[in-house]
């Protein structure tokens, strides 16, 4: 283990906002096939406050068993500090951007001054764009791919005995619900890339931000029920998820197909059955591979990360606390040494 520290945000017990602590850690070693990143900003996803609170809305024979302390987080964006044998394409000096080690909730993470990656989740940070923005992007970004345009890796599906497989989107109508958060805002920019009109439901402060990231029509959802307008949709993106992402099934055409993000709770399989939708979920994983794809895109602005809000490190509790209050817009993250 180093004997040089760093600062971090661990977790010594699950809980609430209150259990992250600003502290010093060791400051991680790369392994042969890792690379030590230096970090400049880190972006906030929903299975950090799951794990912050011991997933408790999972079955308890499906919490995962941690060692504490534990460092939260996933998504990075930094300039390599050091790289271990056995790792070729990145040096010394390398702005980078990842989704560190997803999905593994054992290993200390991102929530750090430094992380060490496997090589074959990095991929050079997108140039035309800051730390911050590139920070937002990995998990929520490749989670929109991964369910909409390519899977990107063979792992067994956790959520379903078959492979979660993407529909074609041109020419067709996509709604996506939950379309000003983290997957959401992606979401809608991937589906109108390929071709889709785009049906945005939200509350009504976000519509504006949802118009111009592509989004052809919009639902307030605070107003009217999507599900009570919506109708003969080809594929229903469900960014919230859960127990009511049934209520989507009349809103599709038979041979439609609904994509829960979050698909625990979901009940309504022999209604999706008769009506002939499918209904797949996958769980993100990470990929270099696809994040070197998604740089061009980012690069260029054809996708973009809005920023909900930012926080300084040490704030880490703070922004658990803002994303707490809902009504994200985009994306949360935290900076290091800015």
């Amino acid at each position: 283990m180093s004997t040089e520290t760093m600062k971090a945000v661990r977790i010594h017990e699950f809980g609430g906002p209150d259990v992250l602590r600003y502290e010093d850690a060791p400051k991680p070693v790369p392994k042969p096939g890792e690379v030590l990143v230096r970090v400049h900003a880190i972006g906030l996803n929903p299975p950090d406050w799951y794990l912050r609170d011991g997933y408790r809305a999972l079955p308890p024979e499906w919490r995962p068993q941690v060692d504490f302390p534990l460092i939260l987080g996933t998504d990075i964006s930094g300039v390599v500090e050091a790289v271990a044998e056995g790792v070729e394409g990145f040096s010394v000096g390398d702005e980078v951007y990842s989704m560190v080690r997803f999905f593994s909730v054992g290993e200390s993470k991102a929530y750090a001054d430094y992380v060490s990656v496997p090589a074959a989740e990095l991929a050079m940070k997108p140039a035309g764009i800051d730390h911050i923005h590139a920070a937002a992007a990995p998990m929520s970004l490749l989670t929109a791919w991964q369910f909409l345009v390519e899977l990107g890796h063979g792992e067994p599906n956790p959520l379903q005995p078959r492979p979660h497989r993407p529909v074609p989107l041109e020419g067709r109508t996509v709604l996506v619900n939950g379309a000003a958060g983290g997957v959401g805002h992606f979401a809608v920019q991937v589906a109108k890339l390929k071709g889709a009109r785009v049906i945005a439901v939200a509350s009504g402060q976000h519509e504006a931000m949802v118009r111009d990231l592509g989004a052809d029509d919009f639902i307030d959802y605070t107003k009217t029920p999507a599900e009570n307008v919506a109708r003969d949709l080809d594929l229903v993106l469900d960014a919230v998820g859960g127990p009511t992402t049934g209520r989507f099934l009349k809103t599709l055409k038979r041979g439609g197909a609904l994509f829960p993000v979050y698909p625990l709770g979901f009940s309504d399989a022999e209604e999706a059955e008769r009506r002939g939708i499918t209904v797949s979920a996958t769980q993100v994983r990470s990929s270099g591979a696809q994040l070197a794809e998604l740089a061009g895109l980012l690069e260029d602005g054809t996708i973009r990360a809005v920023i909900d809000s930012t926080y300084p490190l040490a704030e880490a509790r703070q922004a658990h606390e803002r994303a707490a209050r809902g009504h994200i817009q985009g994306k949360i993250v935290l900076t290091v040494g800015q």
